[in-house]
């Protein structure tokens, strides 16, 4: 019984394969999200908070198809989280130059944003326009925050998501064997984003905000999501930012990354070294996370 791939703890042999297209023979009419949800009840393939991971399971499913595993059924409507080609508005948001002191922006407006479809499309366009990496979409639980200061000028954004995969710093530092990991990965996230507006100078507000944001992050998770948080982590590339903000707002570096993908199964993909920070969002985290 050989292993084709291995996609978040979940391995997929040639009889899981079989499985799979014996369902898709059997039920005709099913598309690829009713499959996804059938065999995410088989595999007793859930989040911490008790849901299907769907876009996971999708995810595996499209590489089992692109390489020939399965044929999955053709697909309803256009994927819409392929943001390479996406035409994002230019929304209208106030651009005049923003300097001074901290003290003058202060008190800022933290707005956590989930399904309110005006700031989604505000924290997409802002990122799009204005972050290197620009925008990519999210799989399973994501987060986004936008920031305004007093004035009530949008100044920043910040995005939330799945934590990596596996990463030997993180690892080590939270003692992790691989069964653990799997077991608690929902309990991390990752700040995947965090953009101020290109034309806001101001010292020390990158680390302010990001203080703030940590304050309240797990409680809005457990708002949504039912389940906490214990860490969060980001990566800086080193080539761009010296990650003098996170370490002001008292992340703490733990290593680097080794300049390659998770897609880099021949060691041969060369992508930049980035800083590990993390921050604790729990005194025991390190307990809880090895629970």
């Amino acid at each position: 019984m050989e292993i084709l791939m291995t996609s978040q703890g979940r391995s997929v042999t040639t009889t899981d394969v079989e499985f799979i297209q014996r369902l898709l023979n059997d039920h005709p009419s099913w598309n690829r999200t009713r499959l996804s949800e059938e065999l995410c009840h088989i595999w007793h393939w859930y989040t911490a908070n008790g849901k299907h991971k769907d876009m996971a399971c999708r995810s595996l499913l499209l590489k089992l198809h692109r390489r020939g595993h399965i044929q999955l059924p053709l697909p309803q409507r256009p994927a819409n989280n392929d943001y390479r080609h996406w035409k994002f508005p230019d929304l209208s948001y106030a651009r005049d130059s923003i300097e001074g002191s901290l003290s003058t922006l202060i008190p800022l407006n933290i707005v956590p944003v989930f399904a309110a479809p005006s700031k989604q499309q505000l924290i997409k366009c802002l990122l799009h326009h204005h972050h290197y990496l620009g925008y990519r979409g999210t799989l399973g639980e994501s987060i986004g925050y936008l920031v305004y200061d007093r004035h009530h000028r949008v100044i920043a954004c910040l995005t939330f998501g799945a934590a990596a995969w596996k990463t030997a710093p993180r690892d080590n530092f939270i003692a992790w064997d691989p069964a653990t990991r799997v077991r608690n990965l929902s309990y991390l996230t990752n700040n995947l984003r965090f953009l101020i507006l290109p034309w806001v100078q101001v010292r020390n507000l990158a680390s302010h905000i990001l203080s703030l944001v940590v304050q309240r992050l797990n409680n809005d998770w457990m708002t949504h999501y039912k389940h906490p948080l214990y860490l969060v982590e980001t990566f800086v590339d080193i080539s761009k930012f010296d990650g003098a903000s996170y370490r002001a707002a008292n992340w703490i570096r733990i290593g680097q990354t080794k300049g390659r993908t998770r897609q880099d199964r021949h060691r041969t993909l060369k992508v930049p070294i980035k800083d590990i920070y993390l921050y604790p969002l729990h005194k025991f985290f390190k307990e809880k996370l090895n629970q």
